[in-house]
């Protein structure tokens, strides 16, 4: 049986409530142990002039250049753009701001195909599902709704507490979320099947699931993270091959973890610690036995699994916030609180290209599956599309 293809109703009862029992691992942030033996079957393979209604955010450029690299810029935002992504084509983009609105727009053109109305607050969380039927909004008070995509149509909502993350399933219509009380949501959607995963005592931050399609992995604000079971039942990432966890801290480490052993088999410290400077982003590379951290200092490092040793630094001018491997290559996408997207390629460390044109710090990246079309989020109230033809 293909576990990734499971059908929805494999995964998710009507009302079904989950408690710690139910918890298949918890690790501890100090469960680190040094566990060689995991790696054998690794392979080889906002500032004054933001107050002033004079200011224009659209005619800004970043300081020191005029380039705009972008093929089209999205502004119907009032307020700094939090989230977004694009659909399976790249032809659509929803992004949700500070102004407590969601829009769905063609990425071609930038012209409305629908708005995402009704939230209270400012919306974080967006996303289209597998196959870009539907469109998920979410804002900070913890309103979800998901819209159809082909008539702009609101589907299904559901109100929690203070979402903190939004994660749709890759291959079914279904929903994760985590919320400010420690809890953990997984709807069927549209239907009102729903599962509930009881909380540790603190917020839930972060969310990923495996890539079998049955397992999902929270993170807690107390350092501790839960493998929870789909189907019986910082920023953090799962190995392709189900075994490995990779974590992120605010005390600027990042933690590879075994999901067999439990344990911590390695601590990367990619940069000094300090109040200022935590891993802010994380993530495997595809096609080759590597990882990236981001960090808040503007430092990117890539490291080797099976070696655990450091291979890169790439240095950025201010705090790195997002990083985005490629699907088929060794090269990722960094998005930069200086404004500007850079892709570098992990083998070297050396910059592919930048790509400029916003005029203030960059909040969120997207990247299609085929790694040329780029949805940029920025706390100048624009979301801007990039391409770039991939070098061979």
């Amino acid at each position: 049986m293909d576990d990734s293809h499971l059908n929805d109703e494999d995964l998710v009862e009507d009302g079904l409530i989950l408690s710690e029992d139910d918890i298949l691992q918890v690790i501890e942030p100090g469960d680190d142990q040094p566990v060689d033996e995991e790696m054998d079957d690794v392979g080889d393979d906002q500032s004054d002039v933001e107050d002033d209604p004079s200011f224009n955010y659209n005619e800004a450029v970043v300081a020191g250049s005029s380039r705009d690299d972008a093929v089209s810029c999205f502004k119907n935002h009032k307020g700094a753009v939090f989230s977004a992504r694009l659909c399976p084509g790249g032809d659509l983009a929803v992004t949700g701001g500070e102004d407590d609105k969601g829009f769905v727009w063609k990425t071609a053109d930038c012209s409305v195909l629908f708005e995402c109305t009704g939230h209270k607050d400012s919306v974080t969380c967006t996303g289209f599902s597998h196959d870009g039927k539907y469109v998920a909004t979410g804002d900070m008070s913890g309103l979800v709704q998901v819209w159809k995509v082909s008539s702009g149509e609101r589907v299904w909502s559901y109100e929690c507490t203070d979402l903190e993350w939004l994660l749709w399933h890759t291959n079914s219509a279904i929903l994760l979320a985590g919320t400010s009380d420690g809890l953990g949501w997984m709807w069927k959607i549209p239907s009102n099947d729903f599962k509930c995963f009881q909380g540790l005592g603190v917020r839930n931050i972060c969310g990923v699931l495996f890539p079998d399609g049955r397992r999902a992995c929270f993170g807690y604000e107390s350092g501790r993270i839960a493998i929870w079971d789909l189907k019986t039942a910082t920023t953090t990432f799962a190995h392709h091959d189900n075994n490995l966890l990779l974590t992120s801290s605010e005390d600027c480490t990042a933690q590879l973890v075994s999901t067999h052993s439990r344990k911590i088999v390695h601590r990367f410290e990619p940069g000094p610690v300090g109040e200022k400077n935590t891993v802010e982003t994380v993530g495997f590379c595809n096609s080759m036995p590597l990882a990236a951290t981001g960090s808040l200092n503007g430092t990117m490092a890539t490291w080797d699994i099976p070696t655990q040793q450091l291979r890169h630094k790439c240095e950025h001018p201010e705090g790195v916030v997002k990083i985005h491997w490629c699907q088929s290559s060794p090269l990722l996408y960094t998005a930069c609180l200086d404004g500007i997207v850079r892709l570098w390629d992990a083998r070297n460390g050396n910059t592919v290209c930048s790509l400029e044109g916003h005029s203030n710090q960059l909040l969120d990246l997207d990247v299609t599956s085929n790694d040329t079309t780029v949805v940029t989020a920025c706390e100048d109230r624009t979301a801007r599309i990039f391409l770039h033809h991939m070098p061979s």
